[in-house]
């Protein structure tokens, strides 16, 4: 099931036509849906799609070299030619190139650099030479985010300044999410993204024949499922030293938002260092009030996990292993995570309410255009979202509850709102602030 990734393919298309050799950069969490979105985009295409493995560099040469072969010589053409070095097989590469459009996928890019240290400074002198007067369309794509930035992006990489493009892939949106459970109640379709995210490879889990409740006993709290070690796979692949990783998450699973209490719920000395690793790897973010104009400078920062998933994985899963290692998943889903689900939600759809704001105000749906959206607090006070524009704010309230909402919760946030104008700076009580 490929789910709407049109702002992406059209962003591909558009560099496909372009009538210039390309140099385009995919990246992004595993399992975020990379790999199909380009194979999709091939379709129909003239391509050589390489996806990398661990293996050796002769190895790795040796089947991209097939590859390429099948271009040249058309398939079914048994041609088992290896290229005696990378800059040879660049070189077919652009020669393949010169008069036709020839789109070059290097899927897990990172995976190659590995196996041959050299080769970025390699393929930067190929497209130097040879490829950046041909007609193809190079896309490097891999999943360790930090490393295609140190290897591709970053300012001291042999290849900066050799992309025409880049683009960071994202989680799908809730209204991309819930298309894999249409089946679902609105309110289980809400703690469906709040537990699964907007991950494709962990929504594609979802049977909508079942129950939430049963895709999560089934499809997480159940051992061997694919879902119940997924998180702890992706971070070994990911981390050289997980265990304190493993801490920090879990500490800020549960609730520790600041660094001083990740630190004191650890016992990490050096808990920063490893925090900005996983904000590299998008795994934490960091959040200040949607008011700071130096957000990298506030001291109101917070941290929080960006993905659904390793939120539930971290406060259900991994904390509860010795009990479902031993069977225990119905007693975990019943006494632990069924009586939270709605408290668990309330942050997911908080992000969901974020996400509505936007989509409506760049589609021009709202009063203004928004600059800005995000949480709001300071020592005493917290709003739940500000939608900030030029000359215009809208504070909002988002509350998961199954009871009414009374007009004291206006109150309180008209309460609020001159917090919000001094911080703005705004002082005219008769400003427009919503």
């Amino acid at each position: 099931m490929f789910v709407n990734r049109l702002s992406e393919l059209d962003l591909l298309e558009k560099r496909f036509v372009s009538g210039k050799a390309e140099f385009f950069v995919l990246y992004g969490r595993r399992r975020v849906g990379k790999t199909e979105l380009l194979a999709r985009f091939c379709e129909g295409k003239r391509a050589v799609f390489f996806v990398s493995d661990l293996g050796s560099e002769i190895s790795l040469r040796t089947t991209l070299s097939s590859a390429i072969n099948a271009i040249i010589f058309g398939p079914g053409q048994i041609v088992d030619a290896v290229y005696s070095s990378w800059e040879a097989l660049f070189q077919a590469l652009g020669q393949a190139a010169q008069k036709e459009r020839l789109v070059v996928v290097l899927d897990e890019f990172p995976y190659m650099v590995t196996a041959h240290p050299p080769l970025a400074s390699i393929l930067q002198k190929s497209w130097d030479q040879t490829l950046k007067n041909s007609q193809i369309m190079l896309i490097l794509c891999g999943s360790y985010i930090g490393m295609m930035e140190e290897t591709v992006l970053g300012y001291q990489a042999p290849l900066y300044g050799r992309r025409t493009a880049q683009y960071l892939l994202e989680p799908l949106q809730f209204k991309d999410a819930r298309l894999f459970y249409p089946s679902f109640p609105n309110e289980d379709q809400i703690r469906a993204y709040a537990v699964y995210g907007g991950t494709p490879a962990y929504l594609h889990t979802i049977d909508p024949n079942k129950t939430l409740k049963e895709n999560i006993q089934d499809n997480i709290l159940t051992r061997g499922s694919y879902l119940y070690d997924e998180v702890r796979f992706i971070l070994q692949q990911e981390l050289r030293e997980p265990r304190n990783y493993f801490a920090i998450l879990q500490a800020n699973a549960a609730g520790k938002t600041r660094l001083n209490e990740i630190k004191l719920a650890t016992g990490i000395d050096g808990a920063t260092a490893y925090i900005d690793t996983l904000q590299q790897l998008h795994l934490i973010e960091r959040l200040v009030p949607v008011t700071e104009t130096q957000p990298q400078k506030s001291r109101r920062g917070i941290y929080r996990l960006k993905d659904n998933y390793l939120r539930f994985w971290f406060r259900y899963v991994h904390p509860n292993r010795s009990q479902l290692e031993r069977g225990g998943t119905y007693p975990i889903l019943e006494n632990q995570v069924l009586p939270e689900i709605d408290h668990f939600s309330s942050l997911a759809f908080e992000e969901i309410c974020q996400q509505y704001f936007w989509q409506n105000g760049l589609l021009e749906k709202l009063s203004f255009r928004p600059e800005n959206i995000g949480r709001w607090w300071n020592a005493k006070e917290e709003i739940d979202l500000v939608v900030v524009g030029e000359k215009d704010a809208i504070l909002v309230e988002c509350k998961w509850s199954n009871q009414p909402v009374g007009t004291n919760i206006l109150a309180d946030l008209e309460r609020k709102a001159s917090a919000v104008q001094q911080e703005l700076g705004v002082h005219d009580p008769d400003s427009p602030l919503n």
